[in-house]
């Protein structure tokens, strides 16, 4: 943290703007060096960047900004160059050149943000799911986790903890005192209260079903149509479809969205019992492995022969020969295009509803498993009749309400997380 970085924070080159932060405490020294005087604080001012020999770089604009009011809580400085590779190039290699500076580690500049105090951990995994947002969706939950409205509530949690957690220490400490001795009558009911709320964050639909997309895996004996219906769905050529049974011989999958719901949708080996072809016995393995992850089967097989929860599809409803069924949800033809309107529109009313609502924050595996964790501990301070016991248990909800807004976590974890994130951000 006493290094200062720099790096192009904009889109790649060619563009009509680069802009370079620097970040860290020699950022105005390194500003003063390229453009030969420190400007006025937050006001964006013409400059002409020059290396230590007194060549031009660029004319450009610049800014200063002073710590701990940035994005980082470092002092920052931002060069606005021209957009060319051979400029953003140039001025790199000058600014590495400078005592103290060097080139900024994938989402080290979030990573600042975060040790000081700028945004807590659940904003930063927000924020990493924003820049990775494709559907308007996506963008909308993310921006609501970026935005701290989870982090809002989970102080107001932990404050409301605080408040049970004095009322413990209060008998622990003064049971002498007869107007403490006892806990407030109240003490049992606003647990209680404080669990459910907690509760109901837990039945909210998940974010790496927003963030992977509704997976939907068509599946079937060979020959039933899986890979035809699979291009019709993805929009595109994706998989080679033929007659001839054991074409598909792995599990291909392609995103795509509609009306702004991200899908998954996977294409399978046909499904039979016994096959002499070690290469189409593993794909039929992958197969049955990617049923087991599936949101949602689209099973084009006999009827009442899929897994449990499948959508009955009558495939290739416009040839004589294709298998009937009798209470089929869709029937469809990939070919001619019937019936695929109605299975699209009943395929993203679905994923809809097991997605969270636009603007809503949706947990992540980690934090859910430890909410579920808080909940366990407020439970455990319910049952409990030792006020030494029931303060442990409030203790250890508290913990975890501190994992969540990273008050304490691990270097492995957070390497991660901001792994994720690109050079610059």
């Amino acid at each position: 943290m006493t290094d200062t970085i720099y790096a192009l924070s904009s889109g790649a080159p060619p563009a009509a703007i680069a802009v370079v932060r620097v970040s860290g405490p020699q950022a105005g020294a390194a500003l003063q060096a390229l453009s030969g005087r420190l400007p006025p604080e937050r006001r964006a001012v013409a400059a002409t960047l020059r290396d230590r020999a007194g060549a031009v770089l660029d004319r450009a604009l610049v800014l200063w900004l002073l710590g701990p009011n940035t994005a980082t809580g470092e002092d920052t400085a931002e060069l606005h160059l021209h957009g060319g590779r051979a400029v953003v190039a140039v001025v790199s290699a000058a600014l590495a050149a400078l005592p103290g500076l060097r080139a900024a580690q994938p989402g080290e500049f979030t990573r600042r943000a975060f040790a000081n105090g700028r945004i807590d951990l659940a904003e930063a995994e927000g924020l990493a799911d924003l820049l990775n947002a494709e559907t308007e969706l996506q963008r909308q939950s993310a921006l609501a986790m970026a935005g701290g409205a989870f982090s809002r509530q989970v102080e107001a949690w932990r404050e409301e903890l605080l408040g049970l957690s004095a009322s413990v220490e209060a008998v622990l400490d003064f049971a002498d005192e007869d107007d403490v001795a006892v806990l407030p009558a109240d003490f049992l009911q606003r647990i209680d209260r404080l669990r459910a709320v907690i509760a109901t964050w837990l039945t909210r639909p998940r974010a790496e079903v927003l963030r992977e997309g509704f997976r939907v895996v068509i599946a079937g004996p060979p020959n039933a149509g899986k890979s035809t219906l699979f291009n019709a769905l993805v929009q595109s050529e994706a998989a080679i479809a033929t007659p001839i049974a054991g074409t598909t011989r792995d599990v291909l999958t392609r995103p795509v969205a509609y009306v702004g719901v991200p899908f998954l949708f996977a294409d399978t080996a046909g499904l039979h019992d016994a096959t002499d072809d070690v290469v189409e016995a593993i794909g039929i393995e992958r197969a049955l492995e990617a049923l087991d992850r599936a949101d949602l089967v689209l099973w084009l097989g006999p009827e009442g022969e899929g897994p449990a929860g499948a959508w009955e599809v009558s495939a290739q409803c416009d040839r004589p020969q294709g298998a009937a069924k009798r209470q089929a949800r869709h029937r469809v033809s990939a070919i001619s295009g019937a019936g695929m309107t109605a299975l699209i529109d009943d395929l993203v009313g679905t994923a809809r509803q097991a997605m969270p609502k636009p603007g809503e924050a949706a947990l992540s595996q980690r934090q859910h498993d430890l909410l579920h964790e808080a909940t366990r501990a407020l439970q455990a301070a319910e049952d409990e009749a030792d006020p030494l016991l029931v303060a442990e248990a409030l203790r250890l909800a508290r913990v975890t309400f501190d994992t969540l807004l990273g008050r304490t976590t691990t270097e492995d974890m957070l390497d991660a997380l901001f792994g994720r994130f690109c050079i610059g951000k």
